[in-house]
């Protein structure tokens, strides 16, 4: 449905977007440094169900109409930096009363719901789908609702295979600190300071023209 050369072309966009420094990156390596290895390939997870989900919602033009609502991107965004905010006070809190290994297993389904609700929350990247996309679309080869579906999971797996590397590198940073004294507590002050510093990006992200 859709050309190899277009393919090839869209892989090489998508993996130059991923190599510049951005929200995802600094979110999974974050959680990947507090929660280990397993924490940043969770968060990698959700990402991409997020990615399969703006997919979906692209394809079926919903974004688009969601974009046109002009209040829609300022209610997305004050949502996003609240949830990112509530996350923040979240991580300081996660270790407090709760056994060792019952904390691992709860937190990583809260990570890959974070993760989710992260990605879902940020207007940019719903504006990303709607715009990015549709750009490889070529009219008359297939419909564009399908080719606009190609495309995403394309994206979704270039995207999580991508996110779950950083993840291990985000293992391997807990690791080195797991030997000192209090670095559970200093790994949830990072993450915390990661997701509000995500949650003030948000609120200065002003709507493009």
């Amino acid at each position: 449905m859709v050309e190899p050369s277009t393919l090839l072309l869209f892989a090489g966009a998508v993996l130059l977007l991923l190599m510049s420094p951005g929200p995802n990156m600094a979110f999974v390596i974050a959680h990947g440094a507090s929660y280990g290895w397993r924490g940043g390939v969770v968060a990698a997870l959700g990402i991409g169900a997020a990615d399969l989900v703006l997919t979906a919602l692209t394809a079926a033009g919903l974004t688009a109409a969601v974009a046109q609502w002009p209040p829609s991107f300022d209610l997305i965004r004050w949502a996003g930096a609240f949830y990112l905010l509530w996350m923040a006070w979240k991580a300081i809190r996660a270790h407090a009363g709760l056994p060792p290994h019952s904390a691992i297993q709860a937190s990583l389904t809260s990570v890959f719901i974070r993760a989710l609700l992260n990605s879902l929350l940020n207007p940019k990247a719903l504006l990303f789908f709607m715009v990015f996309l549709p750009q490889f679309v070529v009219q008359g080869s297939s419909t564009v609702a399908q080719q606009i579906v190609v495309l995403g999971l394309v994206l979704t797996l270039i995207a999580s295979v991508f996110h779950i590397a950083l993840g291990l590198v985000g293992g391997v940073i807990r690791g080195f600190a797991s030997d000192k004294s209090q670095s559970a507590k200093w790994q949830s002050r990072g993450l915390a300071l990661v997701l509000v510093l995500l949650a003030a990006r948000l609120v200065f992200t002003s709507r493009p023209a």
